[in-house]
């Protein structure tokens, strides 16, 4: 099967190179020409672990390749899926569809012969729709269906989501359309993958939907933990006790410093508009991305507590900056609210992050990116963690003691055990766990 795939950031690269892996004949498409030359010479522009030898070894077995022109892998193509960006449009909340349109257009005026067109960007719902008219008016001529394909992949993890996905969800109108549909993902179906059929406003909902009820999950666990360190219980006790229920579930419940990334924040948000112009409010989502949002900005008032009650003249070294481990991705990242507020309260702020730093120096003025964790150590005032990667989560404690002024250790990301740190003499600061003080010299 011939496939175009058009926009190679994450979701398009990813996807594009596990239908190649399938055995399609994928072209995956993209107008930045530096990109796809880097993406020709084998350079990945993400981070994402095994991508490169994904890529790699289909691009070698002539399966998958990059280009910068549209029209000829749609003429050729059975099946395009339009993989472009929906960032929030500024000043109201709602997606913004430029991407998904314009590329629509571009799809129409080279389509040749029956094609199916799948929205596979997180699309509110009626896009598909919306899609599906501009291509006629542009092209009545035209034989095509538009499908709706959303997309459920974690970063760090996504070429495990894709082959091996807890469900494929695919919106189609007609037997037509599900039929190619299920040739396109033929091998998950000899698999036996859940496949769920629905119709395109259907498909385009179960993925906001789905985003909105984790971001919920975590906002709850994090209040719960606020509440947990008011009456000394563990949140930590208390998540696995409730996830152990099969009907909650223990994914998503771990406290921290909030979410972030490229879906939560974006995805909540247009919910929220898609809610407020049906008149048909979420208010349990609306509290959850109110709720996120200040628990971010709480987080620097903890680092805060522990440096005595000011930062002013403090130096903090900061371990971690995107929004979780295993991707360069920094956006909404709890990072750069906790960060900046230090700073304006007199921090100087010393970090290090595994891959994330490029990103970050062009978010985060007067920071001090280091090449390392103990070099983002020396003579600084405090430890914080705030994102969890692995190599930050068996430090050598009593060298990072030992390079701190003082023994003061904030993890917003209960990676280490309080009783532990506490009888090596740190004062440690953690989240939801309000049994465990710091340790008083």
């Amino acid at each position: 099967m011939h496939v175009a795939m058009i926009g190679t950031g994450y979701v398009g690269l990813v996807s594009g190179a596990c239908f190649s892996e399938f055995g399609h004949d994928v072209t995956c498409i993209d107008k930045d020409e530096a990109k796809v030359a880097d993406l020709k010479a084998g350079r990945i522009p993400i981070y994402e672990p095994g991508l490169d030898r994904l890529v790699q070894s289909n691009a070698d077995a002539g399966r998958i390749s990059f280009s910068t022109e549209i029209g000829p892998a749609v003429a050729k193509a059975d099946v395009v899926l339009i993989a472009v960006g929906t960032p929030t449009r500024r000043g109201d909340g709602h997606a913004d569809l430029s991407y998904v349109f314009g590329a629509a257009e571009e799809v129409a005026d080279a389509l040749d012969g029956y094609t199916v067109v799948v929205t596979k960007s997180t699309v509110p719902v009626g896009t598909g729709r919306k899609v599906e008219s501009l291509i006629r008016e542009r092209r009545a001529d035209a034989e095509f269906d538009v499908a709706s394909n959303p997309e459920f992949l974690r970063e760090g993890s996504a070429i495990q989501d894709f082959i091996h996905p807890d469900r494929v969800v695919v919106g189609a109108n007609n037997e037509r359309t599900r039929h190619l549909m299920r040739d396109l993902y033929r091998p998950l179906f000899l698999n036996e993958t859940p496949v769920l059929f629905t119709d395109l406003e259907t498909s385009e909902l179960i993925k906001y939907s789905a985003n909105a009820f984790l971001a919920t999950k975590i906002a709850f666990i994090n209040e719960i933990a606020d509440l947990c360190e008011q009456v000394g219980a563990d949140v930590q006790q208390v998540s696995k006790g409730i996830g152990l229920d099969g009907r909650i579930g223990r994914k998503f419940l771990h406290a921290g410093p909030g979410y972030g990334g490229s879906c939560f924040p974006k995805d909540t948000l247009a919910l929220l508009r898609t809610a407020e112009i049906a008149n048909s409010p979420l208010r349990i989502v609306e509290a959850a991305v109110n709720a996120n949002d200040a628990r971010k900005k709480h987080m620097a008032d903890k680092i805060t507590e522990a440096c005595g009650g000011t930062v002013d003249g403090k130096t903090i070294a900061v371990l971690g900056l995107t929004f979780k481990p295993n991707t360069d991705d920094m956006r909404e990242a709890p990072s750069l609210y906790i960060i900046p507020a230090l700073q304006e309260a007199g921090a100087r702020v010393r970090a290090f992050d595994p891959a994330g730093m490029d990103e970050a120096a062009t978010l985060l003025n007067g920071v001090e990116f280091c090449d390392d964790a103990y070099q983002t150590l020396e003579g600084a005032d405090v430890l914080a963690i705030i994102t969890e990667w692995n190599e930050f989560r068996a430090l050598d404690m009593d060298r990072v003691k030992q390079s701190l002024n003082q023994p003061v250790l904030v993890d917003l990301r209960n990676i280490y055990a309080p009783d532990d740190q506490v009888q090596s003499g740190f004062k440690y600061y953690c989240v939801g766990r309000g049994g465990m003080t710091p340790n008083e010299e």
